[in-house]
């Protein structure tokens, strides 16, 4: 630290004049410095945007939610405006909205054919538009799970052009017809992900056809992708599923005009309304059918989503192919059916792949979101980071299960001591308590260690003890320091925890803020701690 540094930060914090003119700090001024925000362990360059937001939107991971509009379980519970505006407070930015038919040709969105409570899709679309940009400037992704007909399509399409106005993307952005936009190109705008009628360069030939905006609609026979896992039948080889895809797509090429009807055997026909397939442009849904058909069909606007059991089959049987699929196309993982109680997944082993869209469900805490809320308080809380160059150069052959080639760090932390440690029972600062410091990225990189427990001491206790880890790929760690209060029978009690990007660290001796497990401050509660970390090339 400078000399120039030193006076500045005794000018600010030290309170005795005295000491103050003969440039030194009392211990009063040293508290006062400690527990200000310059020495919380968050790197202040990491709380504003400050990554390259000129690059493909496939090129970043985005924070997404799953069935936003519900704020408890996915089969009784209710639905609330206050999952979408909590989720966009957080930084959100892919947003799921289940849209049904409604009475008196008014849609509604919930979880279809279960118990939980309606909302008018009409309000969803106005508090969206309320809070799409109050955290974060960056597009702000709708990713309707649509089972309207075709007249309460219209109608959504309607509302959605009626509420955002300018700021829903409704056509292709100049310099931007064969590629993804960035981040940057498309701030304040709102995209619409939904199936889409044809092609886009198709949708601009339409339109210069019809210019009285002549609305009509389409009949694709598809399989939601968020009610069916895309898998191949087990009697059926990739090459012979290829070759079937290939005729039929020869066939629709020579049957299909601008607006078409299909019939195949037993597949559910959805129609699309011409007037909402037009709000799609960049994010338009497609089933995912395997990575060899991606790389010989898939466009660069079309977007899929993979249930987390089939991503997770994937991602052990053809991780290259995988990953090397994340650099080209935003892929959704989402979570499996089975999960009627809104529990979540653990983010971290689809971000170790690419994938962009991980969606969790908001209003359940826990590990999985603690780790949701640490990744995106990096880069501003934007909503969007930038994947690590080795998930986007299309020469790379990284593989998260082997990295030997990558550039780890050597990481050490001290855990020194605890301030006013939160307790069950406020009256009592003698609970028993510990630290648990765990490391969350590829799966070499996963490891806990904990602490020696401090009897009947929540108030200040002091540990002094050193931690060392080896992490071999920093760009995807993350770190989380968890409080317990240790149990004998009903195992530990939580107290607070703090999660945040490994290379979000400052160095030094470093305050660490504690958080409950629903995401709220539990100031003063904190930690202090002492951080160093080196990166060594190539494990030299």
């Amino acid at each position: 630290m400078s000399e120039t540094l030193t006076y500045e930060i005794i000018q600010k914090y030290e309170p005795i004049l005295e000491v103050k003119e003969v440039h030194q700090m009392s211990l009063e001024g040293f508290i006062r410095y400690m527990c200000s925000p310059e020495c919380l362990l968050f790197k202040e360059e990491c709380k504003r945007v400050y990554q390259d937001m000129t690059q493909p939107l496939s090129d970043y991971f985005i924070s997404s939610s799953h069935n936003t509009y519900l704020i408890s379980d996915q089969l009784v519970g209710p639905s609330d405006i206050w999952g979408y505006v909590s989720a966009l407070v957080k930084g959100c930015r892919c947003l799921e909205i289940d849209c049904w038919d409604g009475s008196q040709n008014d849609p509604v969105v919930y979880h279809g054919y279960t118990l939980t409570s309606k909302l008018l899709f009409k309000t969803v679309i106005q508090a969206i538009h309320k809070y799409a940009f109050l955290t974060s400037d960056y597009p702000v992704v709708l990713s309707l799970e649509n089972h309207c007909s075709a007249a309460q399509q219209d109608v959504m399409a309607d509302i959605l052009q009626g509420t955002f106005g300018d700021s829903l993307l409704s056509d292709m952005l100049d310099g931007y017809t064969d590629k993804l936009p960035s981040p940057e190109a498309l701030k304040f705008k709102i995209l619409v992900k939904n199936k889409k009628i044809g092609t886009l360069k198709e949708t601009q030939e339409r339109k210069g056809l019809d210019k009285h905006g002549k609305v009509g609609e389409w009949e694709e026979e598809v399989l939601d992708p968020e009610e069916e896992e895309e898998e191949i039948k087990e009697s059926e080889t990739e090459d012979m599923f290829l070759s079937r895809v290939k005729q039929e797509k020869e066939s629709e090429i020579l049957k299909i005009p601008v607006i078409t009807v299909f019939k195949k055997k037993k597949t559910r026909r959805l129609k699309i309304a011409l007037a909402l397939s037009d709000l799609v442009i960049y994010t338009k849904a497609e089933k995912f059918r395997t990575f060899q058909y991606s790389r010989l069909y898939q466009q660069f606007n079309e977007n899929n989503s993979i249930r987390e059991t089939q991503a997770r089959k994937l991602s052990k049987l053809r991780v290259h192919e995988f990953v090397f699929h994340t650099k080209k196309f935003i892929t959704r993982i989402y979570p499996k059916a089975t999960r009627a109680d809104s529990s979540n997944f653990n983010p971290q082993e689809f971000w170790n792949i690419g994938c962009q869209m991980v969606a969790l469900n908001f209003q359940t805490a826990g590990l999985p979101m603690d780790l949701q809320n640490g990744k995106f308080l990096d880069n501003g809380g934007s909503g969007y980071i930038l994947k690590p160059h080795f998930l986007r150069d299309m020469k790379s052959t990284f593989d998260p299960n082997k990295t030997a080639d990558g550039d780890p760090i050597t990481l050490s932390i001290r855990i020194i001591s605890g301030i006013q440690l939160p307790v069950s029972n406020p009256s009592s600062n003698r609970a028993d308590t510990l630290v648990i410091v765990e490391v969350y990225g590829v799966p070499n990189d996963h490891v806990k260690q904990q602490t020696r427990v401090i009897k009947k001491n929540a108030f200040s206790p002091r540990w002094n003890e050193t931690f060392t880890f080896i992490i071999q790929v920093p760009e995807l760690a993350l770190i989380r320091f968890v409080v317990e209060n240790p149990g004998l029978i009903a195992g530990n009690e939580f107290l607070g925890q703090y999660t945040l990007p490994v290379l979000c660290m400052n160095k030094g001796y470093r305050r660490v803020p504690l958080f409950s497990k629903t995401g709220e401050s539990l100031e003063p509660s904190s930690l202090f701690i002492y951080v160093w970390y080196i990166r060594t090339t190539n494990g030299t």
